[in-house]
């Protein structure tokens, strides 16, 4: 199965923060990175009192299941060192299921795709690294994203 998962960090060194978190997912069995976004950083969305984040996008092929790559994700979260304080607060890393190929899944721990991933250019905008057309699982971002007010975001170098 393939799936796209965002990952995002606004504390030390992002760009490190970001390669520890593709590299612990390679190292899961049945697991492998296939392609990953360039690095965005943008503004906080939600509590926006804390440093800027930088954000990628990253497609995996696993044979993992939805609710075990879950799992693996929170899983990977805490080895890095990830602490709940402040709903949307800083954070050292975050990685969130966005996509399971075209499953949706509407449960208590999962929903598929991510409810509020199209409402965020920080997401969005790396799909189309990813998939250049900008049809992601039979869906079309592009307008989606032209529909979004503010979220400064900008390619790091």
């Amino acid at each position: 199965m393939e799936y796209v998962l965002s990952v995002g960090t606004n504390i030390g060194d992002r760009k490190k923060n970001i390669q520890n978190a593709v590299d612990a997912l390679d190292l899961i069995p049945k697991t492998k990175v296939s392609a990953v976004s360039d690095i965005y950083e943008t503004e906080p969305v939600g509590y926006v009192k804390q440093d800027d984040f930088y954000n990628a996008v990253i497609k995996v092929q696993s044979d993992l299941e939805p609710n075990e790559m879950l799992g693996v994700c929170l899983g990977i979260e805490a080895g890095l060192g990830r602490e709940r304080k402040v709903h949307w607060g800083p954070r050292i890393i975050d990685i969130d299921l966005i996509f399971a190929e075209n499953i949706k899944i509407e449960s208590q721990n999962l929903t598929l795709p991510h409810p509020r991933c199209f409402e965020r250019r920080f997401v969005l905008e790396p799909c189309l690294d990813l998939f250049k057309d900008g049809i992601v699982y039979g869906v079309d971002i592009k307008p989606l994203i032209e529909k979004i007010d503010g979220q400064k975001i900008r390619k790091v170098k």
